[in-house]
């Protein structure tokens, strides 16, 4: 009785956790199929009256004038700043958390890093302006590139290094004897074993960057590349404000997050598992 009580509430905590998250996206399809006599009607209806899938279609749209030529720029930009800012990071990452984990003494710098990471962003603006202004990078993706990288680089490296912790070291040891180096053993023998951690690792950075506001509003100034936070911001800023067509957008960026999600579905649940299983 006791066990049938118990699964119960977990199905009724996991059904809460579901309607929590597919709720709210539930709610935003809806308003973006809505017309606009349907979003302004009082009482308002939970479903529309007729539904218009035309947002949808200009958002898609390269014609002059449309939307979707802001949109599937700004698309493109966020897939380029974001998947680049990923890669480079996690290159670095590995061999820095790969160091901190194998070799003791050296946590101070990891610390290090981690305190410049909790630091607010509003404290590196001028410093990081100047930098990117004296190398002729403002306004441009590989500026947000090199911006992303200084915050996804300490989260990655402390993330990785908590992982190659929970790995055995006793095939590394087995490995050194037989003469491999450092980046053997690293190549050869903790990658093929860190591949999990490695998805989820970079499936969290890369939604860092992905959703990242803040700096991607104060270094860029036009359409060549601004993000896709900074554009939907700004299709709230005239006057008239079409609300289904900012549902629409806010649906159309929530796909490629689903997707790599999915596509990393079983390394992020493995990372996670292996991550949290320390101690």
């Amino acid at each position: 009785m006791k066990r049938n009580i118990r699964a119960a509430l977990r199905y009724l905590a996991a059904l809460l956790v579901a309607a929590t998250i597919i709720g709210p996206m539930l709610w935003l399809f809806l308003m973006s199929v809505s017309s606009n006599s349907d979003l302004t009607r009082v009482p308002l209806e939970w479903l529309p009256r007729t539904w218009d899938f035309s947002r949808y279609a200009r958002l898609v749209s390269l014609e002059p004038g449309q939307p979707g030529e802001l949109f599937l720029h700004a698309l493109g930009n966020s897939l380029l700043v974001a998947s680049g800012a990923t890669l480079i990071s996690l290159l670095l990452a590995v061999p820095a958390a790969f160091s901190f984990s194998r070799y003791a003494g050296r946590e101070g710098w990891l610390f290090g890093s981690l305190a410049i990471y909790m630091v607010p962003p509003v404290a590196f603006v001028l410093p990081l302006y100047f930098v990117l202004q004296q190398l002729g990078l403002l306004n441009t993706r590989i500026g947000l590139v090199l911006v992303y990288c200084s915050l996804i680089l300490p989260f990655l490296t402390w993330m990785l290094k908590n992982q190659f912790d929970t790995l055995p070291r006793d095939i590394e040891q087995a490995a050194r004897l037989d003469g491999l180096r450092f980046w053997q053993v690293l190549l050869r023998i903790t990658l093929p074993l860190a591949k999990p951690m490695l998805g989820a690792s970079a499936l969290f950075g890369w939604l860092l960057a992905w959703d990242e506001f803040f700096y991607a509003l104060l270094f860029t100034s036009n359409i060549s590349a601004q993000t896709l936070p900074v554009t939907i911001a700004g299709f709230t800023a005239g006057r008239a404000t079409d609300d289904g067509l900012i549902a629409a957008v806010g649906i159309l960026a929530s796909i490629p997050p689903l997707f790599i999600a999915i596509w990393l579905q079983k390394s992020l649940v493995s990372g996670l598992a292996s991550g949290g299983s320390k101690g």
